[in-house]
């Protein structure tokens, strides 16, 4: 006897040719890759791939965590206090906050409201990983610009890439993951240059770390400018330390985040990320406070590595990305061998996020090292 095949003879496989997949798929899907996690740092190592906060929570946070034990009951599903504090901290009416399971769950909320089959979704790249498949699951096609030398945004070019297809627009403030921001005039003159019926999303996951007075300002945007076009959105999980919880937000347009709220999944927001986020909120001064070493530790970084010879772009987020063109791997396996998780993208460079000081001089010796043994004329050598 003969085992039964995966999928039964003459099933088509919609679209896709991949047999190992016993029901019917979208062939876009099929041929996505799902997302892969960077890998637990071993013993004595430090994983600098997922731009985590390198803090334990406070412990006030903790005590609010704890505190939240009701598990056999459903949360608030608008988290509402959590909304009204953010509507009272950026002075906005409370329908204009909208709460969810992280800003990349946002992300994919707006663009499944916006876009579908034969719609556009314009964005930089390199920048967040996210984007294309966020474009693909809706249905929609995306459309990469690419990133300045200095591994910008080049929104003029994305300016010109929208199309009447073109439904909506990421702009990643600073850009992760190569690290430079997007300037206020820039952005400015980037919504003068769109349609206003195109949804611009504006992710600023790390515009706590932002230290460059000219960088663009979402609520600045949405407080002076009135763009009804535009959607903020931030997390609490980089700079206030609730990666694990889940928890971000979107500011904008009341009736674009109803939109929003009607593709998301309910109840994905836990009791216990909105009190970890309530608390956070009114421990922000000294969360602050380890966001600026954090700061002042990804400059330090960034200048030792140029003065070794590599080729930093602005970093503004909390992390610094190497260049590394076809050897990225090759260097991402030397720092692997070194004790150090950091995050490769093949064939463009790697993304080290600034972690804990004593992480700080394996990063430094680590990367000296491996720039020695670059061509002259490669792209992430600079003049050092």
């Amino acid at each position: 006897m003969t085992d039964a095949p995966l999928r039964p003879a003459g099933v088509p496989a919609g679209g896709s040719d991949d047999t190992s997949i016993p029901i019917r798929v979208r062939p876009e899907i099929a041929a996505l890759p799902p997302y892969k996690q960077g890998k637990q740092a071993d013993a004595g190592g430090f994983k600098l791939s997922s731009n985590e906060n390198p803090f334990d929570p406070l412990p006030g946070v903790l005590e609010a965590v704890r505190a939240a034990s009701a598990l056999n009951r459903y949360p608030d599903a608008t988290a509402a206090r959590l909304c009204a504090r953010i509507a009272e901290r950026f002075d906005v009416d409370v329908r204009a906050v909208h709460v969810a399971a992280g800003s990349v769950s946002i992300l994919a909320q707006l663009v499944l409201a916006t876009s579908g089959p034969g719609d556009e979704v314009v964005f930089a790249w390199r920048s967040f990983e996210a984007y294309p498949w966020l474009a693909i699951v809706s249905g929609a096609t995306p459309v990469r610009v690419p990133l300045t030398e200095d591994a910008r945004h080049d929104l003029p070019a994305m300016a010109a890439a929208v199309t009447p297809r073109t439904r909506a627009i990421l702009v990643c403030s600073p850009n992760n993951p190569t690290g430079p921001i997007v300037t206020q005039t820039e952005f400015d003159e980037f919504l003068t240059a769109v349609p206003r019926d195109v949804l611009i999303i504006l992710d600023e996951a790390y515009a706590e770390f932002v230290t460059d007075p000219d960088a663009v300002d979402g609520m600045r945007v949405l407080g002076t400018k009135g763009h009804a076009n535009v959607m903020a959105l931030r997390t609490f999980s980089k700079a206030f330390g609730l990666a694990g919880l889940r928890i971000g937000y979107a500011i904008g347009h009341p009736r674009i985040l109803d939109a929003a709220r009607s593709t998301s999944i309910p109840l994905s927001v836990t009791a216990q990320a909105e009190e970890a986020a309530l608390a956070s909120l009114d421990a922000e001064r000294a969360l602050l406070e380890r966001v600026h070493t954090i700061a002042e530790r990804r400059d330090r970084v960034a200048a030792a590595l140029r003065a070794t010879g590599w080729r930093v772009p602005a970093a503004q987020g909390n992390f610094v990305w190497l260049p590394a063109g076809a050897e990225t791997m090759d260097i991402a396996e030397a720092f692997d061998e070194g004790g150090l998780i950091v995050r490769p993208f093949a064939g463009d460079g790697l993304r080290i996020t600034v972690g804990e000081e004593e992480s700080v001089e394996k990063v430094l010796a680590i990367a000296a090292s491996v720039v020695e043994d670059l061509p002259q004329a490669h792209p992430g050598r600079g003049l050092a």
